[in-house]
């Protein structure tokens, strides 16, 4: 006797709306890790996401930090960073980096000599010393590596105001800060105004290039909630639209103003500062006001 044949599958039925295989640009970040998820790494994808970017991510360090504060962190072995950029590199074509935490000497030679080896890619270096609540998050001498090697790599360098103060030798007017770092080989620098004049109320970014003002961004002053991973969120918004195809300025402009809807938006996950909140439809925001 032959065996009933079992139920037939019937095709799944063609549709219209077919998926074409067509990848959105990537941005490589290269940054510490934060379990928190306030900064770092973390806040890096989720941001590149909200531009509808592709994230990659190579890990400098390992942190131990909450939203308080850093309580202790490893960097990781050049040769290992190293290792994960080139073989992201090698595999996803990168329409731009973020550089944030290094953590070393090493590993910011390390970067220095891979962003020289693809110059077409656009960089934004992030110069992280320290966290929001103080923690250091570099080794000492990192500060005179910086200098010589990666910030002639930087398309846009985004110190904020205590890091642009000991990357400048001390100086503390903007102009001069800004022609010191311009003269180490960044094509633009942008100097953030949210830790300086904290009795305005109104926040003035300044955007620098080649000896002379580029451009002024003036926000409402938020009130002071410590905002872990603001910094981080700019250099990403920035790298974003680099790799959309927008002019530096325009780059700068439009990660300003995601930044600013996002601290807006702010929330608090856990016993210490407040995180940008980078999951809001921040385009609806901008259509809508």
């Amino acid at each position: 006797m032959a065996e009933e044949d079992g139920p037939v599958t019937e095709p799944a039925p063609q549709t219209a709306d077919v998926l074409h295989d067509v990848a959105p640009p990537t941005v490589l970040t290269i940054a510490g890790s934060d379990p928190s998820g306030g900064a770092g790494v973390q806040a890096d994808l989720a941001t590149i996401a909200a531009f509808g970017c592709h994230g990659a991510a190579a890990i400098t360090a390992i942190t131990v930090q909450d939203t308080t504060n850093v309580h202790s962190f490893r960097t990781l072995e050049a040769a290992e960073l190293d290792a994960q950029v080139r073989a992201v590199l090698a595999d996803i074509p990168v329409s731009a980096v973020k550089v944030g935490m290094l953590g070393t000497p090493a590993n910011a030679r390390a970067v220095a000599d891979i962003l020289a080896d693809n110059p077409d890619i656009p960089a934004v270096v992030d110069p992280v010393l320290a966290a929001e609540g103080g923690g250091s998050l570099a080794e000492q001498d990192l500060v005179e590596v910086l200098h010589g090697t990666l910030f002639p790599r930087a398309s846009v360098l985004t110190p904020n105001a205590e890091e642009a103060h000991r990357l400048s030798g001390g100086e503390s007017v903007p102009e001069a800060i800004a022609d010191e770092l311009l003269r180490e080989g960044a094509h633009y620098v942008l100097l953030k105004g949210g830790h300086r004049d904290a009795e305005e109320t109104v926040v003035t970014d300044r955007l620098f290039s080649f000896g002379q003002e580029e451009a002024r961004f003036s926000h409402p002053r938020l009130p002071d909630r410590g905002y872990h991973g603001s910094g981080c969120t700019l250099s990403t918004a920035i790298a974003c639209g680099l790799a959309d195809g927008r002019s530096a300025p325009e780059a700068v402009e439009s990660g300003i103003e995601f930044t600013f809807r996002a601290l807006r938006a702010a929330y608090t996950p856990g016993q210490g500062q407040a995180v940008p909140n980078r999951l809001f439809h921040w385009r609806n925001w901008e259509d809508n006001g």
